[in-house]
């Protein structure tokens, strides 16, 4: 077929199985909106480039599939810079389609013109500039291919308007062909068989689980062998769901999977950061050793071995040194390991291990995760605890960043993967409210909350007619307690109290009751505890967006948390006060390891 280059782009996406698109037009790529009615892919309009990345970003992320958006060119590209780089930090396999000048007029400041591939070059996994319409259809395939395979991230294709409207004969290719791109996908047995022998004589080893167990799909491989083996499993934000962290019990009520320890890191539960501390082997599965996750880098697992299973080889021992490193996808090493397990198994494993989950059983009685009623005033985590009963854990929850985005981590119970999105290396404010519109277009009779804080909310709400126009009906729970919670947080704890641009205009946020309403959404709020439950409900039996302001304590804080520059088990706990913090601390810091199961 001879077919026009804007013809050849939806040809090229029919053929990857695209069935949506997060775009905004403009006059590079009039072309191709010119011929989109012809092929039958849903277009959803979205109000801002930045919210258009982060749809396809959270597309991605609830379905498993390659997210795409398509903008124009010059600012309509630069727009998408924030979400490609959210993409990229936390390997999330998107496409971006920016339209460019003609390719005549490349380099002499044209109109909208701009140089997206050298802007995005560092956060990209890699990018095009398509210069002979004979090459479009290869480079769509391509980009499909890099964006998923390997360390999945984000594919940039900048489309010139010649090449959208030159003519040539349309071949799409059966498979992409780069020579210099062969990840590693099977683990070496040799470092299975060592990483295995190091298992069998550990006596307080601990699974630590990142996003490349969710990547790879293999979070049944994730329990099994944890539940072979009785090894507790701790998570990474970016992991959570990969591992069930409550399990059905009589009466159809729940109770907490006993390997299960929480998140880990600078807001990680006391269990898990405990067991990290005091570990004698460290298997860390899809996750690459994050600053959030170490604290002081000297001073995390310092008396364990570590054994790294990841894809990327570059980010095996680049922050923390590991003494045996398996490249390879998670499945296929967590299989191998489980045949392992099975034709050799540790004799006794419970008995071995018992010693080593009463030691941890102990930590989470000693300081579970926790939080005090006050009166009148509602408390976020309540709010999260009740989004939880509500739903049963049924749900899609994308966050904002902040303290919204650490209670959500702490009190939603995850068991499934792919039902918490948040933006994690990047740390971007306004990623839920998108995400969340892209997750409900994967799955349109899903529940989807985002919850949000009432600082990030303001940074893409004007996305929520994206999902009014779209009857995508997403709801958002907006904790408001007229701060930006989390430098608070820090300000308070590490800066003298000095509340420096945190405090949003001495309360002064929109009335957000009368904004979702402005946007054709539905507006509800709740300013007693005695009224969450009921307004929750409500939102959830509503057919709509629907933006639930809860007003809820202005200076509630995330607890554990782990100063700047602590071990891991040198938290400050939520019944510290400024005289008992370092005595709290030396205790917290003084189980040796002689003291536990040797």
């Amino acid at each position: 077929m001879r077919l026009k280059g804007a013809q050849i782009f939806f040809e090229s996406l029919k053929r990857e199985g695209v069935d949506t698109i997060f775009g905004f037009p403009g006059g590079s790529v009039l072309d191709v909106y010119h011929e989109m009615r012809n092929y039958g892919i849903r277009h959803i309009l979205v109000r801002h480039e930045q919210g258009a990345a982060h749809m396809a970003d959270g597309y991605a992320r609830a379905s498993g599939r390659v997210g795409v958006c398509l903008v124009t060119s010059g600012p309509g590209a630069t727009n998408t810079v924030t979400g490609v780089a959210t993409a990229n930090m936390d390997s999330v396999p998107i496409v971006v389609f920016t339209g460019q000048v003609p390719t005549a007029m490349i380099g002499d400041d044209a109109f909208q013109e701009v140089d997206i591939i050298g802007i995005t070059r560092p956060c990209t996994k890699h990018s095009y500039l398509v210069r002979d319409v004979n090459d479009l259809a290869r480079t769509i395939k391509e980009a499909f291919y890099l964006a998923k395979t390997g360390r999945p991230g984000p594919i940039v294709v900048d489309l010139p308007k010649d090449m959208l409207q030159s003519y040539t004969e349309f071949r799409y290719p059966r498979k992409a062909d780069l020579p210099g791109y062969r990840p590693t996908l099977e683990a070496h047995m040799g470092q299975i068989k060592k990483a295995y022998d190091d298992i069998k004589h550990a006596r307080r080893p601990v699974i630590y689980a990142g996003g490349g167990i969710i990547h790879s799909r293999a979070s049944e491989e994730l329990r099994r062998i944890a539940e072979l083996l009785q090894i507790p499993v701790t998570n990474t934000l970016m992991g959570l769901g990969s591992f069930p962290s409550v399990v059905p019990r009589a009466g159809g009520k729940t109770r907490l999977h006993p390997l299960w320890l929480g998140m880990l890191g600078m807001h990680g539960t006391y269990r898990a950061n405990m067991a990290i501390s005091h570990s004698d082997l460290l298997i860390a599965v899809g996750a690459r050793f994050d600053d959030r996750v170490t604290g002081k880098v000297t001073g995390f697992a310092p008396d364990a071995k570590k054994i790294q299973i990841d894809i990327d080889p570059t980010s095996m021992g680049k922050t923390v040194p590991v003494d045996t490193r398996i490249v390879g996808d998670c499945k296929d090493a967590l299989q191998k390991l489980i045949q392992l397990a099975e034709t050799d198994p540790i004799k006794g494993v419970e008995g071995v291990r018992a010693p080593w989950l009463e030691q941890i059983r102990e930590w989470e009685e000693a300081h579970p995760l926790s939080y005090e009623h006050e009166g009148d005033l509602i408390k976020p985590q309540f709010v999260i605890e009740k989004i939880y009963e509500i739903c049963k854990g049924d749900a899609i929850i994308t966050t904002e960043v902040g303290q919204n985005q650490m209670w959500a981590a702490q009190f939603f119970h995850f068991t499934r993967p792919r039902t918490f999105l948040t933006s994690g290396g990047l740390g971007t404010m306004g990623y839920g409210l998108p995400a969340a519109i892209g997750a409900q277009a994967a799955f349109p009779d899903r529940l989807v909350v985002d919850i949000a804080g009432d600082g990030s909310i303001q940074m893409n709400i004007q996305e929520l007619i994206t999902a009014v126009c779209n009857n995508l009906p997403v709801k958002v729970a907006i904790l408001r307690n007229q701060y930006l919670g989390m430098v608070r947080q820090w300000q308070e704890l590490f800066y003298g109290r000095n509340y420096a641009g945190t405090c949003l205009d001495g309360g002064r946020t929109p009335d957000f009751v009368k904004l979702a309403e402005a946007y054709g959404a539905v507006g509800l709020r709740a300013t007693r505890p005695d009224e969450v439950e009921a307004m929750i409900r409500e939102a959830f039996a509503i057919k709509k967006p629907v933006l639930m302001d809860f007003v809820v304590d202005p200076e509630e804080g995330v607890y554990p948390i782990v100063p700047p520059g602590k071990n891991l088990c040198q938290m400050e706990l939520r019944d510290n006060d400024k005289d008992s913090a370092a005595r709290r601390e030396n205790e917290a810091g003084r189980i040796l390891p002689e003291a536990l199961p040797a």
